[in-house]
C-alpha cells in the first residue's frame, strides 16, 4: 500500500481531494507528499484557482499550519472530439474511476481518420450527460477488434497513480490448436516490423516481453487459455499465442491459412481475445477492487 493511503484525513468528493494539515510546511509538500501529485500537474493546477487553503486560492509557496483544509479541484477540461451518445456497458463507476465492456471494432481513440464512434467519444458523451467534468485516461488500451475491460481514469491524477501501481490484468483467448505445456512463461523479444507496416514480429534484438499463460479448456481442435501480461507491448498477446504454435482464431494479422479457415468455417468474423479481469487497488481509498467483463471468447 502506497503512503498516500496512510493518511486517514484525505477526503473525496467529485472531482476534489480534500484533506487537513497535520503538520507546518509550504503548501507544495502537502500536494506532493499526501496527494501524490505529480510536479507537472501540480505547476498546472497553480495557475488557475482549483488549489485553495481554507477555501482561498493560494500559490503552492503558501505556509500551510495544522488544521488548514487544503482542497484540489481536479476538473478536466471538454476534449476536442465529440461528444456522442452511444452504447456504453458501464462495470463500474465511482467518483474517481470508470470500467466499461469494449465490443469488438470499436477504436479506443478518435484518429484523423475517424473522429466519431470511438469509445471515447461515447464516454464523453456519458460524462456531458451525467454533468461530469472528466476526461478520457485509459490505463488499458485495447486493439480495435480486442474486446473486454477498459479501466478509465476520470482526471490526469488518478490515471499517474494508477499507472504507479501496474494492476494485474488476465485475458482470455480462444486459439487454434493448443499449447505443449498446460502452463508456462513465453519470453519472446517484440519488434516493430519495417514501415509502412505497423505490425509487429517476434526479434531476438526486440524488446523484452513476458506472457504467463495457464490452459483453461482444450477441444479437438481449440482450446482456451487465461493469458498474464507481465510486459505490455503491442500486439503482444497475439504474437505469443502464434509463437506457442496456437495463434488466436479470428487474427488476420498473426494467424496461419490453418487458424484463418477454421475461423471462416466457425463463422468467426474478429481475433476471439477478451480483456477479462483486472485486480488492482483504489488510487484514493486504497481497498482491494476485483472487476471482471461480461463479455467471453465463445460468446460475443
Amino acid at each position: 500500500m502506497s503512503e498516500l493511503f496512510n493518511h486517514p484525513i484525505i477526503e473525496s468528493e467529485k472531482q476534489k481531494l480534500r484533506i487537513t494539515a497535520a503538520r507546518t510546511g509550504r503548501l507544495s509538500s502537502f500536494l506532493l507528499r499526501e496527494l501524490k501529485m505529480s510536479t507537472g500537474l501540480m505547476n498546472k493546477l497553480k495557475w488557475g484557482d482549483g488549489i485553495r487553503v481554507n477555501g482561498i486560492p493560494q500559490h503552492t509557496n503558501y505556509p500551510v499550519q495544522p488544521g488548514d483544509v487544503i482542497t484540489v479541484a481536479l476538473d478536466e477540461e471538454t476534449p476536442e472530439y465529440p461528444a456522442e451518445d452511444g452504447p456504453l456497458t458501464i462495470l463500474y463507476e465511482d467518483d474517481w474511476l470508470l470500467a466499461v465492456d469494449k465490443p469488438s471494432g470499436m477504436l479506443i481513440h478518435p484518429s484523423r481518420a475517424k473522429n466519431t464512434g470511438t469509445l471515447a467519444n461515447f464516454v464523453a458523451g456519458f460524462y456531458q450527460k451525467t454533468g461530469q467534468k472528466c476526461a478520457f485516461h485509459p490505463l488499458t488500451r485495447l486493439d480495435r477488434d480486442t474486446f473486454g475491460i477498459v479501466l478509465l481514469a476520470k482526471n490526469a491524477h488518478i490515471h499517474a497513480l494508477l499507472q504507479q501501481e501496474k494492476p494485474k490484468k488476465t485475458y482470455h483467448a480462444l486459439v487454434y490448436g493448443a499449447p505443449a505445456e498446460m502452463q508456462g512463461t513465453v519470453t519472446a523479444p517484440i519488434a516493430r516490423c519495417a514501415l509502412p507496416s505497423l505490425l509487429r514480429k517476434i526479434d531476438p534484438n526486440g524488446k523484452p516481453c513476458i506472457t504467463e499463460y495457464r490452459m483453461l479448456e482444450r477441444g479437438p481442435q481449440t482450446a482456451r487459455l487465461e493469458l498474464h501480461p507481465v510486459t505490455g507491448r503491442t500486439h503482444q498477446l497475439r504474437l505469443h499465442c502464434a509463437y506457442l504454435g496456437c495463434p488466436i482464431l479470428g487474427d488476420p494479422q498473426y494467424g496461419t491459412e490453418e487458424s484463418m479457415a477454421y475461423s471462416a468455417k466457425l463463422g468467426i468474423q474478429t481475433q476471439l481475445l477478451c480483456a477479462k479481469r483486472l485486480e488492482f487497488s483504489h488510487p484514493i481509498t486504497g481497498e482491494p477492487l476485483t472487476l471482471d467483463s461480461k463479455m467471453n471468447v465463445t460468446q460475443l
